[in-house]
């Protein structure tokens, strides 16, 4: 599948700031079922973006400015292909060992209530870590209600699962606090998803977990929707929670009244715009007589 991104988040100052600083984790890298054909950043401030690559293996953009500024606007956008792994998830930048994402944060630690959840995903039958998985799915996507009210994005878990309500974030970091007190290494992934609608975009922007299973390795798990991961799917950063793979953070210096808008736009590609572009095997069989084309030297990670 061809999918075209774009994602602009826009910032309105009610007084000018001074000067900020921002790290965005906004561009996606090639793995296998994955494969970023193009991708590009703009941002309306006159700076230089520094990449970089984080501790977890996503790739980072840093910018910073000084100078009166009264708005601001940084626009991603791109086209990436994927192919459906079943949710298995191979051919990333694994810097860290999986056992590392057995680690609670404070956005996921579990409390009394997720424990006994865990427990009785445990004790529900299946004793096999990707059976026990796909219950602890199934269950999330049926107990805990999508609902943007009531959370905000530091709502913890355990705050998310005594409400039974949430948004993608809150029931991915539930998942992730009760595989971790089953014993398995989970971690936060950000990204985008295609819903097959390109009319209705309320969740183009969105979150999952990816669980390691011995014999697999990770795998991913979108309990939002009570599936595995597909080629509807767009991975762009991971982390041991939403804070290591948020899209954008930063800091301001100065100004007042701070006014953000965000949309995201995840459309399908047709036969007629995929044929202006090549797929990954036009690009690979390119390289081997041309050398590398420059729109994929951009692009490959």
């Amino acid at each position: 599948m061809r999918l075209r991104i774009t994602h602009e988040t826009r910032y309105q100052y009610q007084q000018p700031i001074n000067g900020l600083i921002q790290t965005l984790r906004l561009t996606p890298r090639n793995h296998d079922g994955q494969y970023v054909v193009g991708w590009r950043i703009d941002v309306s401030a006159d700076c230089r973006l520094e990449r970089h690559q984080d501790a977890f293996g996503n790739l980072t953009d840093t910018f910073s400015m000084n100078g009166h500024l009264d708005h601001l606007s940084v626009l991603v956008a791109g086209e990436v292909e994927t192919e459906d792994s079943h949710g298995v998830v191979r051919g990333t930048v694994e810097p860290l060992p999986p056992s590392l994402f057995l680690r609670e944060t404070d956005l996921t630690r579990a409390d009394p209530a997720i424990e006994a959840f865990a427990n009785d995903v445990a004790m529900s039958g299946p004793t096999d870590p990707l059976d026990r998985l796909h219950t602890l799915l199934l269950r999330l996507n049926t107990d805990i209600v999508y609902d943007s009210d009531p959370t905000h994005t530091a709502t913890t878990a355990a705050e998310a699962f005594a409400l039974k309500r949430g948004v993608c974030q809150d029931i991915t970091h539930i998942f992730i606090s009760a595989a971790r007190r089953l014993g398995i290494p989970a971690r936060y992934v950000g990204g985008y998803y295609y819903s097959g609608s390109d009319e209705n975009q309320a969740g183009a922007s969105h979150a999952w977990a990816e669980a390691f299973v011995p014999g697999l390795g990770w795998v991913g798990f979108d309990a939002t929707n009570g599936i595995c991961i597909t080629d509807t799917h767009v991975r762009v950063a991971a982390g041991l929670d939403y804070l290591g793979a948020a899209p954008v953070r930063g800091s301001r210096r100065g100004g007042t009244g701070e006014t953000m808008t965000v949309e995201v736009f995840v459309t399908r590609m047709g036969m007629f715009d995929q044929a202006s572009s090549p797929s990954r095997a036009q690009e690979q069989a390119q390289s081997r007589t041309k050398g590398l084309p420059q729109s994929q030297i951009q692009s490959q990670n």
